[in-house]
């Protein structure tokens, strides 16, 4: 076997490997884009978690959107405050996080208390189910309980119940929405995250028809409209819903809903407590609360009645000694 003929085909394509590397090399060098150094320090100061719901594709391309001025350094629903703060010091600009927002089902119908007009046996999806007559749910606002919600969730922060309802974990949830975005009954919203009081109800039928289909549905008696000390709540289409920068959670409505529409978080409810040697017993708390839960006579300690006191806090805010704390 003659050597050269072997070797000369690796010599010639060695060569052509270090003319064309060079090449590759050398167009690198002349033809290279410049990338904003600001979107490699945005893009390593976000979470990573590529969910979209900042609106654009992936974290990419919010970093990029920043970096170029079309997005606000705290676009990101996903960014705690260490980040927002990062990416803002990279913009030179000085923003904060905002109030943090969680998804919640605003439905309290499950199968145990929401009649069924059919059973339904189709593909387990809820646009699917949807299909068919709005699906199987005698109230055709509320959750359908199929899981599509959590098939979308990229965090698993949503578990369908035994009566299936789909019920989303706050502490897990990233406020992307995606399950917002993909429930085809529009029955997930964003809400606060230190929210404690919410209408879980999405029906906009009279009340006659919702009593008939659904044990806990909004009846749109107003009973929480008037209640309300401070203006909160909202009365449109048959339906209540709370105006969450009004509400103190103070949780007046929850008590008086005769549906128990409404949902409240007793285990955060807060009452007021005077610090005795702070009150110089100026009256302020006592001509502000909103319930007359105060007692005192000028220039005497005060004194909160707890079993009237609703936790709104107006009197610790409004106290000029900080004589009065939540507890």
């Amino acid at each position: 076997m003659d050597l050269t003929s072997i070797l000369l085909p690796v010599v010639i394509l060695g060569v052509m490997g270090l003319i064309f590397g060079g090449g590759l090399a050398f167009a690198s060098q002349k033809f290279a884009v410049e990338v904003d150094p600001k979107i490699a320090g945005i893009r390593n100061a976000l979470p990573g978690a590529n969910c979209g719901g900042c609106g654009f594709p992936g974290c990419d391309g919010f970093a990029t959107a920043v970096a170029e001025g079309r997005a606000p350094a705290n676009g990101c629903p996903v960014a705690s405050e260490e980040a927002v703060q990062a990416i803002a010091a990279i913009m030179g600009l000085s923003v904060s996080a905002g109030e943090k927002q969680v998804a919640r089902v605003i439905c309290a119908g499950g199968t145990d208390k929401c009649k069924e007009d059919f059973e339904y046996y189709g593909v387990e999806d809820c646009k699917a189910a949807n299909m068919y007559k709005g699906g199987s749910k005698s109230c055709k606002y509320g959750c359908l309980g199929l899981g599509t919600c959590v098939k979308v969730c990229p965090f698993d922060a949503i578990i369908i119940s035994e009566d299936r309802l789909a019920v989303i974990d706050p502490e897990k949830c990233t406020a992307c929405g995606k399950c917002v975005e993909e429930c085809p009954k529009n029955v997930i919203k964003m809400v606060p995250y230190a929210q404690d009081v919410f209408v879980d109800c999405n029906n906009k039928e009279k009340g006659k028809d919702v009593k008939q289909k659904c044990e806990v549905g909004c009846i749109g008696c107003q009973i929480c409209v008037k209640a309300c000390p401070f203006d909160a709540f909202i009365f449109e289409n048959n339906l209540a819903t709370i105006d969450y920068s009004k509400c103190r959670n103070c949780m007046v409505c929850v008590q008086k809903c005769p549906t128990k529409a409404i949902y409240g978080n007793f285990e955060n409810r807060k009452k007021a407590e005077v610090i005795e040697d702070k009150c110089i017993g100026c009256t302020i708390c006592k001509k502000n609360c909103p319930v007359d839960a105060i007692e005192g006579e000028l220039k005497s300690v005060h004194k909160v009645l707890e079993d009237k006191c609703i936790g709104c806090g107006i009197c610790e805010e409004k106290c000029p000694k900080d004589a009065i704390r939540m507890k």
